[in-house]
């Protein structure tokens, strides 16, 4: 099998999740000093190492996603894999308002559990069509288990 490259579809493939993160964030921008002013647990990053996070997680899933695109693989493994991305992203999509605008901590963590759940699916069914594109979901698949801890700790001390 030969590999062509694709710029434009590479491009809007890592601009999908860019944008909904963009989205998402300028929805929440006025309340974003929410994270500074409750308690927080040990371990808690500092806030500009936030953005700087989800700016490589996004550019990450945007790859992997073009990756999966590029395939060879079945119509029905991509749609599958498009259908995990595409519910993850929408629940990442409305986790920030619901945690910073609606200040909803447990909600908001119900909402990563059900991500986390479908990051994992998304990541296996990267990996179905294309090693490198699961895997590249994995730090991804980390930073939400321990933002899972940031949101439930939260929960609790707030």
């Amino acid at each position: 099998m030969v590999f062509r490259f694709n710029l434009k579809r590479f491009l809007i493939s890592i601009a999908i999740p860019l944008v909904v993160g963009g989205i998402s964030a300028f929805i929440t921008r006025g309340d974003m000093d929410l994270y500074s002013r409750i308690n927080q647990p040990p371990l808690s990053p500092p806030t500009w190492l936030f953005p700087l996070a989800w700016t490589i997680l996004y550019t990450l899933m945007g790859i992997s996603l073009y990756l999966v695109g590029s395939s060879n693989a079945s119509h029905s493994d991509k749609r599958r894999a498009y259908i995990f991305f595409g519910i993850q992203l929408f629940l990442n999509f409305i986790w920030s308002p619901i945690f910073f605008v609606g200040e909803q901590y447990l909600l908001a963590f119900i909402v990563l559990v059900l991500m986390w759940i479908f990051t994992l699916g998304m990541i296996l069914s990267f990996y179905k069509i294309s090693k490198p594109a699961g895997l590249l979901q994995i730090p991804y698949l980390l930073w939400l288990t321990f933002a899972g801890y940031l949101n439930f700790a939260i929960y609790l001390l707030n």
